[in-house]
């Protein structure tokens, strides 16, 4: 039986601090947590009651193990998860200054295992026969993990729904020129494209959303989502269909893994069928319920508290 959701990318440990408003070198105490854009969204999925896996790498060691106990707490598929010996498990550290200040801090050297990602070891006829696969933009900034993302989205040849998360990270690239074309070859074989104004913008040099989302169309997606934070999100088909959807409002504790639980949701309601608008609200609503929250992955909304926080049109 195929997979409703394979994605492919970043995992590692989110270290995050229990107190808010305090700078990292005063924090005395902190969570831990699965983290990583990939790895997010498929919790984020399951969590809505999909079928989902992960392809993706880490080190040899106990926060590795921890990463896998995490993985199939949440029901995901961690078959695909393997160890880089020699190679730590990524941690990340941010600081917590509610309602938009949440700077990171990736600790992933000398590598990532995650970006060790081979080629020769994917198991293309389970990406090829998942109903959405899903890549990062991170996936593209080294090798063997870029050459492995473009193979398996060429693989996928336009079979079922093939996400791109533009999940652009400037500490991970010299800078956004490096990373364009790259961007620009994963389009070709993507059917969605979803990111922020940012991460449009070094995708196709433009910013204003609707300009942004006319240049993703024309990299040959069929779906083009921009997302706006304070001003909402965009989202454009290529057959003119579009909606434009406001945030749900929400008192923030932690924007970060907002955008993986919109990931998720997104998955869910393409896989439901739902019309654009719908599928768009449903995804903002699980994005402001994770802001309301500390963590990530463990914030997941399920499907009853979506609909609690659609129909209050607020998250309380």
């Amino acid at each position: 039986m195929a997979y409703d959701l394979i994605t492919m990318g970043r995992i590692g440990v989110d270290l995050y601090p229990l107190q808010t408003g305090v700078p990292l070198a005063r924090v005395s105490s902190f969570g831990k947590f699965l983290g990583g854009s990939a790895a997010n969204v498929a919790v984020a999925a399951a969590r809505l009651g999909r079928r989902t896996a992960v392809i993706t790498r880490t080190g040899d060691d106990p926060f590795g193990a921890y990463l896998h106990e995490a993985l199939r707490g949440f029901g995901v598929d961690d078959r695909w998860v393997t160890p880089v010996p020699g190679l730590p498990t990524p941690v990340t550290f941010c600081e917590v200054f509610p309602p938009d200040d949440f700077p990171l801090y990736f600790y992933r050297q000398p590598k990532a295992p995650d970006l060790e990602i081979d080629a020769h070891q994917l198991d293309l006829d389970a990406v090829r026969e998942a109903r959405i696969f899903w890549v990062t933009g991170t996936g593209l900034s080294e090798e063997p993990s870029r050459t492995a993302t473009l193979a398996a989205l060429a693989h996928r040849a336009g079979s079922g729904t093939t996400v791109l998360d533009l999940d652009w990270r400037p500490m991970f690239w010299a800078d956004p020129a490096s990373a364009r074309p790259f961007y620009t070859e994963a389009l070709r074989h993507a059917t969605v494209a979803v990111g922020n104004v940012d991460e449009v913008e070094v995708a196709t040099g433009e910013r204003e959303p609707y300009a942004a989302a006319r240049a993703l169309l024309a990299s040959g997606v069929e779906l083009a989502v921009v997302k706006q934070g304070p001003e909402g999100v965009l989202a454009v088909r290529s057959d003119g269909e579009s909606a434009e959807v406001p945030p749900l409002p929400v008192t923030v504790l932690n924007g970060l893994g907002a955008g993986d639980a919109f990931g998720g949701s997104l998955c869910h309601g393409l896989l439901a069928g739902w019309d654009l608008e719908t599928v768009m609200r449903h995804a903002n609503a699980a994005g402001a319920i994770v802001a309301s929250r500390l963590e990530c992955s463990s914030a997941m909304p399920a499907p009853d508290e979506v609909a609690a926080a659609l129909e209050a049109g607020a998250v309380r």
